[in-house]
């Protein structure tokens, strides 16, 4: 989990490419490119962590996957539209950011294909180490700025609901 958090924490250090609410920032021209070649070293991770844990234990696969759906269906939303806020045609912009989710399944296939001669649960905590990562370096920052009581209770039932969730899976 360490080298999970650690990677992403060091690309993020590196790339200088993240989520941010800086009227600076956002005002900066969209990098395309780079949010396709984020994108789909993302998903590559993605589907080696999410196979892996299916690999383990279907309940664990389960879970992930719940995870990975509530994440991904605004993420690649949000992808769509920086590429056309950065002129990219609604068409092209759609083909290529199907084509940077194709490294999910070609993640899974690999982590199938190892799972044969390698213990995978070292796939798996690297990707939750990538998560615990997201959430410590972007999700909690913004949700503690939205301080009204409504927000916070939004926030803090969605969480319980995720734990409670989470349980269920496990018994």
């Amino acid at each position: 989990m360490v080298a999970g958090f650690t990677t992403f924490l060091l690309l993020e250090q590196l790339l200088h490419w993240h989520h941010s609410h800086s009227t600076r920032e956002a005002d900066a021209p969209p990098v395309t490119y780079l949010i396709l070649l984020g994108d789909g070293i993302h998903n590559f991770i993605g589907g080696l962590a999410i196979a892996s844990a299916f690999l383990i234990d279907p309940r664990a696969g389960i879970s992930a996957w719940i995870a990975a759906v509530a994440h991904e269906i605004p993420q690649e939303l949000g992808d769509f539209g920086v590429l056309v806020h950065g002129g990219w045609s609604q068409r092209r912009a759609l083909i290529w950011n199907f084509l940077s989710a194709l490294t999910f399944p070609l993640g899974a296939l690999i982590a199938y294909g190892i799972s044969q001669s390698f213990d995978v649960t070292g796939l798996v905590l690297f990707g939750a180490g990538n998560f615990i990562y997201i959430a410590a370096s972007d999700l909690i920052p913004e949700i503690k700025q939205q301080a009204s009581l409504h927000a916070v209770s939004l926030h803090f039932g969605f969480f319980i609901t995720g734990l409670g969730l989470m349980l269920i899976l496990a018994l």
